[in-house]
């Protein structure tokens, strides 16, 4: 079965509403993260229908939870979840930090070929990343705690308006329980994704007012 095929069946388990030039799209950036994994090892996942379940299909699942236009997405490595995310969501513009040159070498080429105007790299450490404007929302599922999460991104988003977005496996109670004062938690979604083995969940964290 082609990428194609497979990736088509994998939508119609959820309610995703995807066109075809979007998933031409999604697939020419699984076969060019493909074909620059072997030099630049952006990814532990080299079986390509593995990488639609746990890259693509992990990263549209959460798109309909996200509120606003604007989002960085920290730590993206290969451009996860912000490159699938953007291609699904053309309306909205997305960031795509990461501290290591190959990688965003890697995006730069991504956002060339795609053709993708609503996608930026930036090569950056995020506690050294100073944006233009704040952001509606950070996305991200590099960070080892939500404590260090909050901690490294508090200065991206506005305190009464923007939104943490922790991409998490099993729920993360204890990480919860260790948030600081001034954070919390305003809503959990558990993710199902189809054929993927494993929990997952998406964390909504705010500033306390």
């Amino acid at each position: 079965m082609t990428l194609h095929c497979q990736l088509k069946s994998l939508i119609s388990e959820t309610d995703l509403e995807i066109s075809t030039e979007q998933i031409d799209l999604l697939i020419q950036y699984v076969e060019l993260l493909i074909k620059w994994n072997k030099a630049y090892n952006l990814t532990a996942v080299r079986d390509p229908a593995n990488m639609l379940v746990k890259h693509i299909m992990d990263s549209l699942m959460v798109g309909k939870y996200l509120k606003g236009q604007f989002f960085i997405d920290v730590g993206t490595g290969a451009g996860l979840p912000g490159i699938p995310l953007a291609i699904l969501n053309p309306e909205r513009n997305f960031v795509l930090l990461d501290s290591l040159g190959k990688r965003i070498t890697f995006l730069r080429q991504v956002v060339f070929q795609l053709k993708l105007k609503n996608v930026q790299p930036k090569l950056s450490r995020v506690e050294k990343y100073q944006p233009e404007q704040l952001f509606d929302g950070v996305l991200s599922r590099a960070f080892s705690s939500l404590n260090d999460m909050v901690t490294c991104c508090h200065h991206l988003i506005a305190d009464q308006t923007g939104c943490f977005y922790a991409l998490k496996g099993q729920y993360p109670d204890d990480e919860i329980e260790q948030l600081p004062e001034n954070i919390k938690m305003t809503a959990s979604h558990q993710i199902v994704v189809p054929q993927l083995d494993g929990e997952r969940h998406l964390i909504e964290l705010t500033k306390n007012k």
